[in-house]
């Protein structure tokens, strides 16, 4: 990986939440912290944020709510964990935008890819909600999607474990990880990194993507360096 000018991070909503759960956005400080210094260095940061800590829509879904309304209520808990991230960003002195795909006027400002990339040209941190603003996508593809509108250098990908291994590594001690991986690599293996769209997206894009360990000290500032760390998808050489 080269030294990246502008990135696109994904962050999980266990990460807004204790024990992933709920909204306490000093949970992520760490990784807050991270982003704050690689704005001081020049790195331009675009944020997409998960809603797991407060809705899931899938599983809502699997309890017998109609598909359409249980993705919408993601998407609405998507945006409550970017006005906490803001709040906490803004107080490490960080200038900040939430652009939703669901306008909401009064909390956020529309998602709109010019206004975005001139507030990244500005340095500030733009966090981006909302999902895709359409039902049946997860926020996996909507980092893929606005990591390619914004002409993104890499998406990070940041997770509680280390990278892409050949097992969970949670559960199966003999997991071994890879350092680096071509899409089709997991797309073919199966591979739970992101759903099947956004992997594809990313292919057809040609945007590597970083698997990698947020909790660990300094991960989030070395991948927004373009620093080996975690597992690299991208094209086979």
């Amino acid at each position: 990986m080269t030294a990246a000018r502008r990135v696109l991070l994904k962050v999980s909503g266990e990460s807004f939440g204790r024990d992933g759960t709920g909204v306490d956005p000093a949970a992520a400080e760490a990784v807050i912290a991270q982003i704050a210094q690689a704005i001081e260095e020049g790195i331009q940061v675009a944020v997409v944020v998960g809603g797991g800590n407060i809705v899931r829509g899938a599983a809502l879904s699997e309890a017998g709510v109609e598909r359409g309304s249980a993705d919408y209520m993601g998407m609405l808990a998507t945006v409550i964990n970017a006005l906490g991230l803001q709040a906490v960003l803004e107080g490490h002195g960080c200038e900040t935008r939430v652009l939703s795909a669901i306008e909401m006027s009064q909390v956020a400002e529309p998602f709109i890819r010019r206004r975005a990339v001139r507030h990244l040209e500005k340095g500030r941190v733009v966090i981006l909600a909302g999902g895709t603003g359409n039902p049946y996508f997860t926020t996996d593809t909507t980092a893929a999607l606005r990591a390619t509108e914004l002409s993104c250098d890499v998406l990070l990908k940041a997770t509680r474990v280390d990278g892409v291994f050949t097992a969970d590594p949670e559960k199966d001690p003999e997991a071994e990880i890879y350092e680096s991986l071509t899409y089709l690599d997991v797309i073919n293996q199966r591979l739970r990194v992101m759903d099947t769209t956004a992997i594809t997206m990313c292919m057809e894009n040609g945007l590597p993507i970083v698997v990698f360990n947020m909790a660990q000290d300094g991960n989030v500032l070395e991948a927004l360096r373009g620093r080996a760390v975690g597992t690299t998808i991208g094209a086979a050489e």
